[in-house]
């Protein structure tokens, strides 16, 4: 990776420092999108669609979202990797995506600090609430708070990784996840 300096080197730090497995900031212009990852949203396997304010279809179309991508220059990219006791470890993997969440929310404050005007991306559907309102017929609570997913934007994770230099599987019985802050 390059040796990047200012604001995103201090919060790649930073994400170090509160649990993340790697971190490397890398251009936006490197990032792979493909539009047809809003397809696998629909197919609901993560059940956030229709169920998360910052999942489809409660979120802008797919080629805005991509487009406002490219309005950033860099991206701090961080992975966490949680051990589990099987491949079949369902709660581990939500324990494993809450302290992911936990993670992308630290580092949207340590942002803030530094004055950073960033897009926070995680993944999965936005957690940051036990439940979302969207369930209960209600606004959004933390409208300010709340996150995409990396795939949400038409990120291929998968490539992400490898440009970040980082593994995107970690071993049996692991569950990785990536989130971004683009600057």
């Amino acid at each position: 990776m390059s040796a990047y300096e200012g604001p995103l080197a201090i919060l790649r730090e930073k994400a170090l420092a509160f649990g993340a497995y790697r971190a490397e900031i890398i251009s936006v212009g490197d990032i792979r999108v493909d539009s047809s990852f809003r397809t696998l949203c629909e197919t609901n396997s993560c059940g956030n669609y229709g169920n998360n304010y910052m999942c489809p279809p409660n979120v802008k179309p797919i080629n805005e979202l991509i487009e406002r991508l490219w309005t950033y220059k860099n991206a701090l990219i961080y992975q966490t990797v949680s051990s589990l006791t099987d491949s079949f470890d369902f709660d581990g993997m939500m324990k494993a995506g809450k302290r992911h969440n936990d993670l992308g929310q630290r580092l949207w404050d340590e942002a803030d600090k530094l004055g950073l005007d960033a897009l926070h991306l995680g993944a999965g559907g936005c957690r940051l609430c036990d439940m979302c309102a969207i369930k209960t017929d209600e606004p959004c609570r933390h409208p300010e708070r709340a996150m995409s997913s990396l795939e949400v934007y038409g990120i291929d994770v998968t490539a992400l990784s490898a440009v970040a230099g980082m593994s995107y599987i970690n071993g049996q019985d692991t569950v990785t996840y990536f989130g971004a802050v683009l600057t």
